[in-house]
């Protein structure tokens, strides 16, 4: 296991099994969110692979959003575009795949970690699993992911989380549609999604193609749409606000 952190593909009886990981909760600095976007493409692509399991390793931390040791040192608008970009095109590379992405999670998920939750085509999830969008607070917000949010939980939800920036937990995520389902035991979970992963492997992959274009059928201008949102969020990364706020966690 690298201390950098890693993503890797297993691919096991036409299923995918892509695996991230970083010291720090499962936060996704710059490369580890281009790997991602480019494994979840890969499988895609891939004929012999019919569905595809995304998780990452641990118990406690689905994922801790983008990492803030890169957020607080962005100086600069380019830069802050392309490191918001990342989850941008993680979520188009979940969007684009023509099968379906089934997301496990067994712990906490902020930022866009409930972005990538939000992008699954389905998503199961450890009771204990809570999630906030944390982004506001840090006077930026969740404009890159809040398409994905949205369309997942309904405008009024995502309005909550993204002005109250608390910790939900999974019932509430449940009850939004976040959450597919929500399991007492990791086991339970774990045991669950690779059985609905088989089943799902084994069902047609061209009745999965056409439902997936059709589920997402309103979402053909995302590549445009989230980059103009990276934009915004690009520029807020440096306002006045971020900058001393930044400052202010550095001195603690």
């Amino acid at each position: 296991m690298q201390d950098t952190g890693y993503v890797n593909l297993e691919i096991r009886n036409k299923i995918a099994i892509i695996t991230f990981y970083h010291i720090k909760s499962n936060s996704l600095p710059s490369d580890l969110l281009e790997k991602l976007a480019n494994t979840i493409e890969e499988a895609g692509n891939n004929s012999e692979i019919k569905v595809i399991i995304l998780q990452s390793y641990g118990e406690k931390s689905f994922c801790a959003g983008a990492s803030f040791d890169e957020l607080i040192n962005i100086n600069d608008f380019d830069t802050g575009k392309k490191f918001f970009m990342g989850f941008a095109n993680v979520i188009n590379a979940i969007r684009k795949a023509p099968k379906f992405v089934i997301t496990k999670i067994q712990g906490k998920a902020v930022g866009g970690g409930v972005g990538i939750i939000a992008a699954s085509d389905y998503a199961m999830a450890y009771k204990e699993s809570s999630i906030k969008l944390s982004e506001f607070s840090l006077g930026i917000g969740p404009f890159v992911i809040g398409p994905a949010v949205e369309r997942k939980i309904g405008k009024t939800a995502f309005s909550q989380m993204s002005i109250d920036t608390e910790w939900r937990d999974s019932n509430w995520a449940f009850s939004r549609g976040l959450y597919s389902k929500i399991f007492d035991t990791i086991e339970e979970l774990n045991e669950f999604v690779h059985s609905f992963a088989e089943k799902s492997a084994n069902l047609s992959i061209d009745a999965t193609y056409e439902l997936k274009k059709m589920f997402w059928k309103d979402t053909v201008d995302w590549d445009i749409l989230l980059e103009k949102q990276a934009e915004i969020s690009g520029r807020l990364v440096l306002s006045e606000f971020t900058k001393k706020y930044f400052e202010q966690f550095k001195q603690k």
